[in-house]
C-alpha cells in the first residue's frame, strides 16, 4: 500500500506538492513536522500538511528524502492561522510558511563541485575550466558561489554542466544544519575544598608551575564564594590566557570540565524582581472592565491618554494569565519599544519573558521558537514585533496589541502583506481568547469597530498621578521668517524653550520624520539635482559619510563638491533631515550633548538600547529623532518636545495622511512631562491654522475621528469600504502600461459593484529599475469580498496566460494603508 504526504515548501508555489512515503515514514510522520524533499535537482525543507493514500493526478510523486523532526514543530492552530492569512491577504501558504519559520529551520541543499577520481584527461582546457580544476586541486570541494567569485561571473552553471559532460567534474547536493546549540564550558575542582590534606597536596604538586598554581588558587577563591562551577566566559575575564593552563590542571586531575547547553538570549540577571505597582482608581476601573471582557472572550480597545499608565494595567492582566499557566503575547510596533519594556517586564515577571524580533539572529530565533513550542517557563510572556504573531503558541491565554494604530504593524514587502493587529484578532478567535488593543490615538478602523459593537471601549482619561497634559504651542514659521527670528531652521521661541529646559536640568526631544542631512542637493546655477540611476527619486545627502544615498534601493555615490552637469561649485541643500538638525543645533548650542535616533544610527543590534539607555541616564541633553522617538517610549526627565516641521506630515499624498499626522504629533507630544511637572510642546509649521494642528493642540481625538470618518464615507475609503491595491512591476515602460490596462479592462468587465481607480503611476514611478503601476479597488462593506478576491486571482491566471505578460510581477495588498 502506498502512502503520500501533501507539503508546503519555502518556494512561492500556489498549491501544496504531494510526495511519496514509505510505510515506516507514514507511521512516524505527523502534520506539522519538517521533511526534506527534492525539487528541480535540489533539496528543500517542507512542512507536512496531510498524510493520505491518494496519488497525485497530474504528475508522478517523488519520494521524501528524509524526516527532520521527531515531533511537530508547527501547531495545528498555527497552521489554521497561516491558512487564514494566505486566503485573506491573497498570498500562497508557502509564502506565509517562509515568513513564519526562522530561516535556520528551513534547510536547503547547496550545490558543490569536486573532481572525479578518474577524470578524462584532455589536452586542452579553456582558461575558466583550468581555473576551476586548479582550485579543486587545492581544496576538495567548491560551492557555486565560490566558483562565481573565482571566475568573476554570475552565469557559471552552463560551464559546470559542460565540464560534467566531459567527466571533468562531479556535482552533488549537500545539506547542512544551520542551527547549532550554544555550549559553554564550566570548570570545577575535583576535590572538596574542605579537605585540607588534598588541598596542600595539590599545592605541593603545582609548586614548580607558577601560572598553573595562580589559576588553581583563583579557582579555589571563586569556588569558595559561589559554590558553583565557573564558566569559561567568567574565567577569561578573571585570568587572561587561561586556556593552556587549565588543560594542564585537567590532565593532572586537579580540575574537571563539563559542557552545558545555554540560551543565546540572556537578559540582565542583576534586575531584581519587583511587585506590580498599585493601580490608581482610574487604572483599577479600566482593569476591572478589561478583566470582564477577557472572561467573556471579547475584543477590547483601551483608549488611554499618553502617560496614563496603560502598561501597568497590561502588567496586571498578564500576571492573571501567567498565574493560570497561560502564555501571553505582547505585540509592539517597533523593536525600539522592546528596550524599555524588557527592563520593566523583566522586573515584574523575571525569567518568564521571551523576546522575538528581526534584530535577533537565526540561532536566537530558533531558540525562542522552540521555547514557545514547548511551553517553556522561559517563554510564558512573549514580547515582540509583528513576526512574533506567527510563533507556535502552546497554550495562549491573552493577546495585547500595544500602540495598535501604528502603520508598522502592516507588512509590505515581501508577502504575506498582513496587518498584525487584524491577524492578532483572528488568532484570538482561533484560540478562543480575548484580545486587548491599546492606544492613546486609536486607528479610525478600531474606533469604528467600537461604534459597530465589534469591540468594547475602555478609557483612561487622566495621566498617572494627575500630571497635566503637555502645553502645546503652534509656531508660525512664515511669520518668524519675515521677522528674521529663525536661525538654522530653529525659531527663536524654540531655541529659548530649549535653553530654559536644559537650564532647568531637563531633557529635550526634537522630532523630524526624515533621516539624512537633506533630501535634495541642487545646483544654484543650472538647477541640476542628483538622482538615483535606478529609481525616479533624488538622492538624499548624508553629510557625516559624505555620500548621496537613495533611500529606496540603497544606491550611493560619493559627494562631489561641484555640479556634475555644469561644473559649478554653487551647490545648496533643500529640505531638512535629522543630521542637519543635529549639526545646526551643535553650531548654535555647542555645549549641549546631542544625539540622533533614526535608522542610520540604529543599524547595529544593540544600538537602540545604547542610545535609549544613555538618554534615560541623562547623558544626552537633546535627542533628535524620526518617528522612533514617538512610539510609546517613557522618559522621566523630558520637559520639552519640539517638532521641526509638521507640514511634511500633513501634505503626504495618502488618504489617511491627516489621521497619521494627528497620531504622530499627539504621540510625540506625549513624551513631554510624563512625571510630576507639566511638559511643553512646540510645533513649527508654515500653516499653524491647519485643522489637524488645532485638534492636536487641544488633544481632541473625537473631533478628528468624526471629521475623518465623514471624509472617508464620502470618498469610499476604510473603514466604510475595503481597499485592495494591485501593483504591477516591470523593467519595460510600454509593457507595464499595456499589461496594467489589460488587467483593469478585465476588472471592469467582471466587477460591477466596486470602485476602480487607475492604473496610475505612484509618486515614485520607478524603483530598482522596475516601473510601478497601481490599481486601487474600493469594495463596499456589504459586497462579497471573498468572491471578489477569487475573481482577482482567476484574472491573474488569465493574465499570465499571455506570454508577453509572464515576466511582470503582480502584488495584491489587502487593506492597503
Amino acid at each position: 500500500m502506498s502512502y503520500y504526504v501533501d507539503v508546503i515548501t519555502p518556494l512561492p508555489l500556489e498549491k501544496p506538492l504531494t510526495y511519496k512515503l514509505t510505510e515506516e515514514q507514514a507511521k512516524f510522520l505527523e502534520r506539522g513536522m519538517r521533511l526534506i524533499v527534492p525539487i528541480r535537482n535540489r533539496y528543500y525543507t517542507a512542512l507536512a500538511l496531510k498524510i493520505h493514500k491518494d496519488p497525485p493526478q497530474n504528475y508522478e510523486a517523488k519520494e521524501v528524502e528524509e524526516l527532520l523532526d521527531d515531533h511537530p514543530v508547527v501547531q495545528l492552530s498555527q497552521l489554521k492561522h497561516w491558512l487564514w492569512i494566505s486566503k485573506y491577504y491573497m498570498c500562497s501558504l508557502s509564502e506565509v510558511y517562509k515568513a513564519a519559520m526562522p530561516s535556520a529551520m528551513l534547510l536547503e541543499s547547496e550545490t558543490m563541485i569536486s573532481l572525479p577520481k578518474e577524470a578524462v584527461v584532455e589536452e586542452e582546457h579553456s582558461d575558466r575550466e583550468y581555473l576551476i580544476i586548479e582550485a579543486l586541486k587545492q581544496q576538495p570541494t567548491l560551492k557555486i558561489s565560490e566558483v562565481m567569485a573565482l571566475l568573476g561571473i554570475k552565469q557559471v552553471m552552463p560551464l559546470i554542466h559542460s565540464m560534467v559532460s566531459k567527466n571533468l567534474l562531479i556535482v552533488e547536493e549537500y545539506i547542512e544544519n544551520k542551527y547549532k546549540p550554544k555550549f559553554e564550558t564550566y570548570y570545577y575542582l575535583d576535590f572538596d575544598l574542605s579537605n585540607q590534606l588534598l588541598f596542600e597536596q595539590h599545592m605541593a604538586d603545582l609548586k614548580g608551575a607558577k601560572k598553573q598554581l595562580e589559576l588553581f588558587l583563583l579557582l579555589c577563591q571563586l569556588m569558595a564564594t559561589v559554590d558553583n562551577p565557573i564558566s569559561s566566559k567568567k574565567l577569561r575575564i578573571k585570568y587572561e590566557g587561561y586556556s593552556s593552563f587549565i588543560k594542564s590542571l585537567i590532565a593532572k586531575g586537579v580540575v574537571k570540565s563539563e559542557k552545558r547547553q545555554e540560551d543565546r538570549i540572556q537578559f540582565d540577571s542583576k534586575i531584581s524582581l519587583n511587585n506590580l505597582k498599585e493601580l490608581n482608581e482610574d487604572q483599577q476601573k479600566a482593569y476591572q472592565q478589561l478583566n470582564d471582557h477577557i472572561e467573556a472572550k471579547k475584543i477590547s480597545l483601551l483608549k488611554g491618554v499618553t502617560s496614563s499608565g496603560k502598561t501597568e494595567v497590561y502588567a496586571k492582566l498578564i500576571k492573571d494569565q501567567l498565574d493560570q499557566g497561560k502564555q501571553v503575547l505582547y505585540l509592539v510596533p517597533e523593536i525600539a519599544l522592546t528596550v524599555q519594556l524588557i527592563k520593566r517586564l523583566q522586573s515584574y515577571f523575571g525569567k518568564s519573558l521571551a523576546v522575538f524580533h528581526s534584530k535577533y539572529n537565526n540561532q536566537e530565533r530558533v531558540e525562542v521558537w522552540n521555547q514557545v513550542l514547548e511551553g517553556s517557563d522561559k517563554a510564558q510572556l512573549i514580547l515582540g514585533a509583528r513576526s512574533s504573531l506567527l510563533l507556535p503558541f502552546k497554550d495562549l491565554g491573552l493577546i495585547i496589541v500595544d500602540e495598535e494604530h501604528e502603520a508598522s504593524y502592516k507588512q509590505y514587502d515581501p508577502a504575506p502583506r498582513y496587518h498584525a493587529r487584524d491577524a492578532a484578532v483572528y488568532l484570538g478567535s482561533l484560540h478562543q481568547i480575548a484580545v486587548v488593543l491599546g492606544s492613546a490615538t486609536p486607528s479610525i478602523e478600531s474606533r469604528y469597530n467600537v461604534d459597530k459593537g465589534k469591540y468594547e471601549l475602555v478609557e483612561l482619561t487622566k495621566r498617572y498621578e494627575d500630571v497635566l497634559m503637555p502645553e502645546i504651542q503652534l509656531i508660525d514659521l512664515k511669520k518668524h521668517y519675515k521677522k528674521k527670528e529663525v536661525k538654522n531652521h530653529f525659531s527663536f521661541p524654540l531655541l529659548e524653550a530649549i535653553d530654559a529646559t536644559v537650564n532647568d536640568r531637563k531633557q529635550v526631544i526634537l522630532f523630524q520624520n526624515r533621516r539624512g542631512y537633506a533630501p535634495v542637493m541642487e545646483c544654484e546655477r543650472c538647477g541640476h539635482t542628483p538622482g538615483c540611476p535606478h529609481c525616479d527619486v533624488s538622492l538624499t545627502y548624508h553629510q557625516h559619510s559624505k555620500q548621496l544615498r537613495c533611500h529606496y534601493c540603497g544606491y550611493h555615490e560619493s559627494y562631489q563638491s561641484n555640479c556634475q552637469a555644469c561644473g559649478s561649485v554653487e551647490l545648496n541643500t533643500k529640505g531638512l533631515g535629522t543630521e542637519q538638525i543635529v549639526d545646526a543645533l551643535k553650531e548654535l548650542r555647542p555645549d549641549l550633548a546631542i544625539e540622533r535616533l533614526d535608522y542610520d544610527t540604529t543599524r547595529a543590534k544593540n544600538s537602540y538600547d545604547e542610545i535609549i539607555t544613555a538618554f534615560e541616564e541623562r547623558q544626552i541633553d537633546v535627542l533628535v529623532g524620526t518617528q522612533m522617538v514617538a512610539k510609546g517610549l517613557d522618559f522621566e526627565h523630558v520637559g520639552l518636545v519640539g517638532v521641526m516641521n509638521a507640514d511634511t506630515l500633513l501634505n503626504f499624498p495618502e488618504y489617511n495622511a491627516h489621521e497619521r499626522a494627528f497620531q504622530m504629533l499627539t504621540q510625540v507630544a506625549g513624551r513631554a512631562g510624563r512625571k510630576k511637572d507639566r511638559g511643553k510642546v512646540l510645533i513649527q509649521s508654515y500653516n499653524p491654522y491647519h485643522e489637524i494642528l488645532k485638534l492636536v493642540s487641544t488633544n481632541d481625538y473625537d473631533a478628528m475621528y468624526k471629521e475623518q470618518l465623514y471624509q472617508r464615507e464620502i470618498y469610499k475609503y476604510p473603514p466604510a469600504n475595503k481597499i485592495i491595491k494591485i501593483t504591477f512591476k516591470h523593467k519595460e515602460y510600454n509593457r507595464i502600461n499595456e499589461a496594467a490596462q489589460w488587467y483593469v479592462n478585465g476588472l471592469k468587465k467582471g466587477l460591477t459593484n466596486v470602485t476602480i481607480l487607475g492604473p496610475e503611476f505612484p509618486s515614485v514611478a520607478r524603483v530598482k529599475n522596475n516601473y510601478i503601476k497601481n490599481i486601487v479597488i474600493k469594495i463596499p462593506i456589504a459586497a462579497p469580498a471573498a468572491e471578489i478576491k477569487n475573481y482577482l486571482l482567476r484574472l491573474r491566471t488569465s493574465f499570465f496566460s499571455v506570454s508577453s505578460y509572464r515576466s511582470i510581477r503582480i502584488n495584491f495588498d489587502v487593506d492597503y494603508l
